[in-house]
């Protein structure tokens, strides 16, 4: 049998080729022919028009929208891209016996997606981070760098003013990160309603940053704006002679008019004062509830590994840094980067506890957790549930707790340990440090704990 696919998460990083190497290496094993194109940073491995024609299955594990025009009439399943990752022998078997799978008709494409309304909003919000992540990353980084020169050294009235600061201000901050909202908007209205949906998307996130409602009231706006001109889409019908002008022209038109009174009139004032009110009380919380929050925030973040849970609290961390609220992305980083770390520590200080390939994947864990990147966990979680997941939020838990406590805050969303050096990019340094290693060796003695010695030979 051959069976063709596409993988793809919303950052484009672990998961997309975690999945399509779970899935080649399954169909492998069960004497299947297989090809999986990568929708991740870069499209690898594209899917020929041959590829298609000549496979009996295709297997689409995305987690953000992707265009399936080229299959019309090939026998498809959708699944989520964390199947694919934990049981990709199930779904391959599950795909031949012709369960959760169909004829895929371009004209059906819109009831299969309605059917999956469960599941669609946290899909577009996904596709949303996906369009956001570049502009945070990128700006945060930059921003981070004009510190270097000094706290204030961007300031033109600041004694310790360098021109190189106020442009690495302006480009990160005043720019790239002042574009997460807007494009954030433009994400998920863009994954609910097509093209069309960008621009009364992005008008909902630049009203939303504008009139203080920020992230929250970019989402609200965004949702509002995708399913209002999907609707609209739907709805109006012109002649054939004057169709073009009706997503060129009215519908926008219509959309953006109605988007912003909506985000002006009834959004704005109760968003807002929403957000200030969080806003204030993380400014003003004390160590205790600071910790308190961190072991939240660690649990979350090690409970499913880049999953739903993980993308809901770091988004909802660097939505806040647009508040000025730095400190919980410091906790989210130091979290999420305790999994991997600790599980190569585990490997080397307690080798009987792994199978020999655990330990190989060990290695690769060390670089893997020291980027911030949480799903280099992922194999040994698949291979041992029970036992690998509480002891990961555990140490999650108390890294975050040590981070939020102590108040460490960064102006980096990302880049692991690797922005560390950049002077004042993370504040209290040796606590967030300390963090990061008490959060390593609990969940390294939490999994040496809680697993068996291996029966695999040495």
């Amino acid at each position: 049998m051959k069976i063709v696919g596409i993988t793809a998460c919303p950052t484009g990083i672990a998961h997309t080729y975690m999945a399509a190497e779970a899935l080649t290496k399954a169909a492998q094993e069960m004497g299947h022919e297989i090809k999986i194109e990568t929708q991740g940073v870069e499209v690898e491995n594209i899917l020929s028009d041959n590829d298609i024609q000549s496979a009996d299955i295709v297997i689409i594990a995305c987690q953000k929208t992707v265009d399936l025009s080229r299959f019309e009439g090939k026998r498809v399943t959708e699944i989520p891209i964390e199947r694919a990752v934990k049981n990709p022998q199930k779904v391959i078997q599950d795909a031949i016996d012709g369960k959760n799978i169909s004829i895929f008709e371009l004209a059906k494409e819109d009831k299969a997606k309605k059917k999956a309304q469960q599941t669609g909003i946290y899909k577009h919000l996904m596709s949303g981070v996906n369009f956001m992540l570049p502009f945070v990353i990128s700006g945060g980084i930059l921003i981070a760098f004009s510190f270097m020169f000094g706290i204030k050294a961007s300031d033109p009235n600041d004694p310790s003013f360098n021109v190189i600061a106020k442009a690495l201000s302006d480009i990160g901050g005043g720019a790239a990160f002042g574009m997460m909202v807007p494009m954030l908007a433009a994400g998920i209205a863009y994954s609910i309603a097509g093209k069309q949906g960008m621009c009364s998307g992005m008008v909902a996130g630049v009203i939303a940053k504008s009139i203080g409602a920020g992230f929250l009231g970019g989402l609200i706006g965004a949702i509002f704006a995708g399913y209002l001109t999907k609707t609209l889409m739907e709805k109006i019908h012109l002649p054939k002679a004057i169709q073009t002008l009706k997503g060129l022209i009215l519908v926008p038109l219509i959309s953006v008019f109605i988007t912003g009174m909506f985000m002006i009139f009834i959004v704005g004032e109760p968003v807002k004062f929403l957000l200030d009110g969080l806003t204030n009380y993380l400014n003003s919380m004390d160590s205790s509830n600071g910790v308190i929050f961190g072991l939240i925030i660690g649990a979350m973040m090690a409970s499913d590994m880049g999953g739903p849970i993980n993308k809901a609290i770091s988004t909802f961390s660097i939505a806040l840094m647009s508040t000025g609220v730095y400190a919980p992305i410091a906790a989210c980083m130091v979290a999420g980067m305790t999994p991997p770390l600790g599980l190569a520590l585990a490997t080397v200080l307690f080798k009987k506890r792994f199978t020999k390939e655990e330990r190989e994947a060990g290695k690769s864990c060390w670089v893997l957790g020291l980027s911030y990147i949480t799903e280099g966990a992922i194999p040994f979680a698949v291979a041992d549930p029970i036992r690998v997941i509480p002891a990961l939020m555990l140490g999650s838990a108390v890294a975050g707790a040590i981070s939020l406590g102590a108040g460490c805050a960064s102006l980096a969303p990302h880049g692991g340990i690797w922005i560390l050096p950049i002077p004042n990019v993370i504040t209290n340094l040796p606590m967030y440090v300390l963090a990061l290693v008490a959060g390593s060796i609990v969940t390294c003695l939490s999994v040496a704990l809680l697993k068996r010695k291996n029966n695999y030979e040495d």
